[in-house]
């Protein structure tokens, strides 16, 4: 399917990525249906997508009556097939469970027009295998960051059965909605920034359980080095800029030997065993008591858009 036929989106599950999801493919003009089991959570997605809408106009990033038509063009429904309704396009974001996903695969493909691209969010698991093989060739994992209707990448990857006028609808379609897709020619578990940050995680919880640093001293080494410089050489080009017999050289006379990485490091499971888990408890490795939650997000959401409205422009610059 072309992008011109895509008129209707459906959004599968309106739980942490949903109503996110959803305002950013109704941001590009198309309606979305936003569907759910649950009617409790279809209503807290409605309240989400008001706030998140609300923040884009404070930020004069979407005037008020466009945020109005943005979220007109947003319905909600506890009802698959009423979801499924003249949609051409489908993105999936529900429980990352095997089963969950495989129902709801099957249930969508028998009511889904068989030209109907769908997408998954799926982060861990490999959808691929998860879908009746007669969708196979308008299936690709789309899979989206938090907060999704600020972060700009969608990790994009296809299987050998994915065809290739799908991905490049899918690829035209997430560009018109303002994000940056990348495109990954083959699934692996977890993707790219994923593999990154558990590799990430190894070291930042062997620095704090090992007492080198405090969380707020690690993050502001993080983002007085590694954030500003990674938005000009990324990760890769800046070994050209070090030289890559230097660095060749660092790996043959390595002092340095990477941690062993925990399957239980006590410096996080400490704090789970607790009930301290980050913002939605009012405590993790940071202390947020009393505060509300939504006002610590509505934070970030600021914070986030003044990083992008200072830097975006540097995301597809290239040396």
């Amino acid at each position: 399917m072309r992008l011109e036929s895509i008129k209707r989106i459906a959004v599968l599950g309106a739980g942490t990525m949903g109503p996110g999801i959803a305002q950013r493919y109704a941001m590009s003009g198309r309606s979305v249906n936003l569907y759910d089991i649950s009617e409790q959570a279809l209503e807290k997605a409605k309240v989400m997508l008001r706030t998140n809408l609300d923040t884009f106009v404070e930020e004069e990033l979407l005037t008020a009556e466009e945020a109005d038509g943005v979220f007109a063009r947003v319905s909600f429904t506890a009802d698959l097939e009423t979801a499924l309704k003249d949609v051409q396009y489908v993105q999936e974001t529900v429980a990352e469970k095997p089963a969950i996903k495989t129902s709801v695969f099957a249930q969508v493909d028998a009511l889904l027009p068989p030209e109907a691209i769908l997408v998954s969010n799926t982060s861990s698991l490999n959808p691929f295998t998860l879908i009746p093989e007669g969708r196979a060739a308008n299936f690709a994992a789309a899979h989206w960051f938090a907060p999704p209707h600020i972060i700009p990448l969608v990790e994009v990857a296809r299987d050998e059965r994915t065809s290739e006028e799908t991905m490049e609808t899918v690829l035209a379609l997430l560009r018109e909605c303002g994000k940056t897709p990348v495109r990954m020619e083959k699934f692996v578990p977890g993707y790219i920034i994923n593999r990154i940050q558990i590799l990430l995680n190894t070291e930042v919880f062997y620095l704090l359980g090992n007492g080198v640093c405090t969380p707020e001293q690690l993050d502001l080494a993080v983002k007085a080095s590694l954030m500003p410089r990674g938005m000009v050489l990324g990760l890769v080009q800046r070994y050209d800029f070090t030289g890559l017999d230097i660095s060749a050289n660092n790996i043959i006379n390595a002092s340095y030997v990477m941690p062993e990485t925990s399957k239980h490091p006590a410096v996080l499971f400490d704090h789970v065993d607790k009930g301290e888990l980050g913002v939605k408890t009012g405590k993790g490795f940071y202390d947020y008591s009393g505060r509300d939650p939504a006002e610590v997000c509505k934070k970030r959401d600021k914070l986030l858009f003044q990083v992008l409205k200072a830097v975006g422009p540097l995301i597809d610059e290239t040396i």
